[in-house]
C-alpha cells in the first residue's frame, strides 16, 4: 500500500474501534441477535446484485468479448470483489486481476480496456443512483443546510473526477504522457514498450466509445438495477430489528449510504466509514446509533461471505491458463509490435 491507504486504513480501523466502544458491544449484539439468520438475506442480495453488475460489464466489452459464457465473467468479477474487498489495495489489485484472468481469452489492451471501460460505468451508475436517490433523501434526512453543503461540495468533486475519466478514456489519451516521453526520446525501450501498449488501450477505448455508446447505456442501467437490490435486505433488516419499517424508509437509509460510500471510497476496505455512515444514515431517519452500528455490521458481513466466496471461485481458474495455452493471443498484440516498430523506425531515421 501507498503510505496515504495505509493512514487512511489506520484511522478507518481506529474510526471503527471507538464506533464499537461508543454503541456498546452489549447493545451491538442484542441488535445482531434480534436479526439471527437474516444476515444471509445480505449475503444472498450481494451475490445477487454482483450478478446484475456482470450483465453492465458485459455490455463494457468489445463486441466479439461479448460472446464469452456469463459464468467466465460472473466468476472474473467475483475474483476481483474479493481481492478489493479482502486487501486494502485501494480497489486497483482486484481490476489487475480481473485483467489477468480475461486477458486468457483476448488480447492484454482488450481486456484493459473493458476493465476500465467497466469501471468508469459502474462508476457513473452509482452517482447516477445516488442523484436519483436525492428524492427519498430529502423527504426522509432531516439535514440543515451546513450538513448538506459538505455531501453537495464532495459530490461536486467526486463527479467532477468521475467526467475527467471518461473524457480521457472516450478520446484515447490515458497514454498521452508516455507518448510524448517516447516522443522526446525518454525512457528507452521500457518506456516505448509501455506507450505502445497504452496506446493499442486509447484505440480499443476510442473504438467502443465510437462504435458501442449503447453498450455504454445498457450498461449504466443494469448498474443501477444491480444497486437497488440493496434496498431489499435494507428494508429486511429495519423489519426485523425495529418493524414496521415502510419501503421508502429503507430505500432512504440505503440511498443515503450509498451517498456516503461514493465519497469515501478512497478509504480501504471501507474501514470504519461503512459502520460510521450506516449509524449516521438511520440516525437522521429517527433509528438509534445502535441499530445503525448493526446495520452497517450486517453489510460487511454479507460482503466478507460473498468475497470468500469470491475468493473460492478463483481456485476454478487453477486449470486455465493449461486449458487455454493454445488459444491465448500474445501480450502485446500485432497491432501494438506495429506501432513499436514503426517508433522505432521513426528513431532511427531521426538519428
Amino acid at each position: 500500500m501507498k503510505r496515504i491507504e495505509i493512514i487512511l486504513f489506520g484511522l478507518g480501523c481506529a474510526l471503527l474501534v471507538i464506533l464499537v466502544w461508543t454503541v456498546g458491544p452489549v447493545e451491538l449484539w442484542r441488535e445482531l441477535r434480534a436479526l439471527k439468520w437474516g444476515l444471509l438475506a445480505f449475503f444472498v442480495a450481494e451475490g445477487f446484485a454482483e450478478a446484475i453488475h456482470t450483465l453492465g460489464w458485459r455490455r463494457c466489452l468489445p463486441k466479439k468479448l461479448q460472446s464469452l459464457p456469463y459464468f467466465f465473467l460472473f466468476r472474473v468479477r467475483a475474483v476481483g470483489y474479493a481481492i478489493n474487498f479482502l486487501t486494502p489495495t485501494a480497489a486497483l489489485g482486484g481490476e489487475i486481476t480481473k485483467i489477468s484472468l480475461l486477458a486468457s481469452r483476448c488480447q492484454t489492451s482488450e481486456a484493459t480496456s473493458g476493465i476500465l471501460i467497466g469501471k468508469l460505468c459502474f462508476a457513473l451508475a452509482h452517482l447516477l443512483f445516488v442523484a436519483l436517490g436525492a428524492v427519498f433523501i430529502v423527504r426522509s434526512a432531516h439535514f440543515s443546510m451546513l450538513e448538506w453543503l459538505p455531501l453537495l461540495l464532495g459530490g461536486v468533486i467526486v463527479a467532477s473526477g468521475i467526467l475527467a475519466f471518461f473524457l480521457l478514456q472516450k478520446h484515447g489519451k490515458l497514454g498521452i504522457v508516455l507518448r510524448w516521453l517516447t516522443a522526446k526520446n525518454f525512457g528507452g525501450a521500457p518506456l516505448r514498450k509501455a506507450a505502445s501498449a497504452l496506446s493499442a488501450v486509447d484505440e480499443q477505448l476510442r473504438a467502443f466509445y465510437r462504435d458501442q455508446r449503447g453498450d455504454m447505456y445498457l450498461a449504466i442501467g443494469w448498474h443501477l438495477i444491480g444497486y437497488s437490490v440493496g434496498i431489499i435486505p435494507t428494508w429486511y433488516f429495519l423489519e426485523r430489528v425495529h418493524p414496521p419499517a415502510a419501503v421508502w424508509i429503507a430505500a432512504s437509509a440505503w440511498f443515503l449510504g450509498m451517498c456516503f460510500d461514493l465519497l469515501t471510497f478512497a478509504i480501504p476496505l471501507n474501514a470504519g466509514s461503512l459502520e460510521g455512515s450506516r449509524i449516521l444514515a438511520l440516525n437522521v431517519l429517527g433509528y438509534a446509533a445502535p441499530v445503525g452500528m448493526a446495520y452497517g455490521v450486517a453489510l460487511r458481513a454479507g460482503q466478507t461471505l460473498w468475497a470468500v466466496a469470491g475468493l473460492g471461485l478463483r481456485a476454478t481458474f487453477g486449470t486455465l491458463p493449461k486449458q487455454l495455452a493454445s488459444q491465448r493471443t500474445p501480450v502485446i498484440p500485432a497491432a501494438e509490435k506495429n506501432m513499436t516498430t514503426s517508433m522505432e523506425e521513426n528513431e532511427q531515421a531521426t538519428h
